[in-house]
């Protein structure tokens, strides 16, 4: 079965863990909670756009270890095919390391990708037709970049829009962003490809300018609390973020690019997509975990119908 958004990135299980401050360097803290779940930037992408209430293709590597099956798992319960899950003999299942502060909702997070970071040409080439043959590839920074790149330009060739959420950053050539469709950094990555401190507007628009003159055709950057930058070649915003009590701010970017890719599949322009994909992590962040936050459709509608009551906006 054909599906128009394509996934292609890292699934790791994630070890959670919530305690009453982050550890300085060389300290012990007493934790009051842990927990085991599904995550990764592509599978929490994925899962967000697919509670989103769109069709979604995963494309990634999981280790045949007892690991794999708490993503196996949630992928079936989300519905998303396992079509394209690739297996290695020799690399085990990725996972991350994550401390929150139970008071602030800020995070520590160490990723050991492990087998999604061992993607062949092989593997690629397993999944072309579905890349080909997709409206939109989103991608991230958190597999092996050769595998990034092979999609990148198979997608580019057949008219994909490709969308690269830059995270977690990593140098990437000029030749890989080149005809990208939208970039989608946080301000601390936005520096790292631009060289330019996204502290205000008119800094983020000589951001923009210099993704644009890397052949990238729209550029978003997420602000965090203060919303998201949108720039369309000429035509830039900062459209705020709604405000909530931030329980847990892991996966917030993920709910974020989940979010804005299903919209945009939906017909939804650049702008209205940010708004959604704003409704979408600001749901997310209320709750604990990472593809445990991601909120269904109906949440997210009733969120945005409750907000334009609020507001008066449509």
């Amino acid at each position: 079965m054909q599906r128009n958004i394509t996934v292609f990135g890292s699934s790791v299980v994630d070890l959670m863990s919530r305690a009453p401050h982050l550890p300085a360097p060389a300290e012990t803290v007493k934790g009051s909670f842990f927990m085991q779940s599904p995550g990764g930037k592509g599978f929490n992408q994925a899962i967000a756009a697919r509670k989103a209430g769109v069709d979604v293709a995963m494309i990634t590597k999981l280790g045949r270890d007892s690991l794999s099956e708490i993503p196996l798992r949630a992928m079936r319960e989300a519905g998303l095919s396992e079509e394209y899950l690739f297996f290695s003999d020799s690399v085990p299942t990725g996972t991350a390391l994550i401390m929150v502060d139970e008071t602030t909702g800020q995070n520590a997070i160490v990723i050991v990708p492990g087998a999604c970071s061992t993607i062949t040409d092989a593997d690629v080439a397993g999944a072309s037709e579905q890349i080909c043959n997709s409206e939109f590839l989103l991608l991230q920074l958190e597999i092996n970049q050769d595998a990034n790149e092979k999609a990148a330009e198979l997608a580019k060739e057949h008219g994909v829009k490709v969308i690269v959420n830059t995270a977690p950053y990593q140098p990437v050539s000029d030749d890989f962003l080149r005809g990208v469709y939208l970039v989608t950094p946080n301000e601390v990555e936005a520096e790292e490809l631009t060289g330019v401190a996204v502290t205000d507007k008119e800094r983020a628009d000589r951001a923009a300018e210099l993704l644009f003159a890397k052949g990238v055709r729209n550029v978003l950057i997420t602000l965090g609390s203060r919303g998201v930058y949108l720039n369309e070649g000429g035509k830039s915003e900062i459209i705020p973020a709604y405000r909530v009590r931030a329980v847990d701010t892991t996966g917030a970017g993920d709910a974020f690019n989940g979010g804005l890719v299903a919209a945009l599949a939906e017909g939804k322009t650049l702008r209205e997509a940010a708004q959604f994909a704003n409704a979408l992590a600001a749901l997310s962040v209320q709750r604990l975990g990472t593809t445990a936050s991601m909120p269904s459709r109906a949440e997210i509608d009733s969120f945005l119908s409750q907000t334009a009551d609020l507001t008066g906006q449509k």
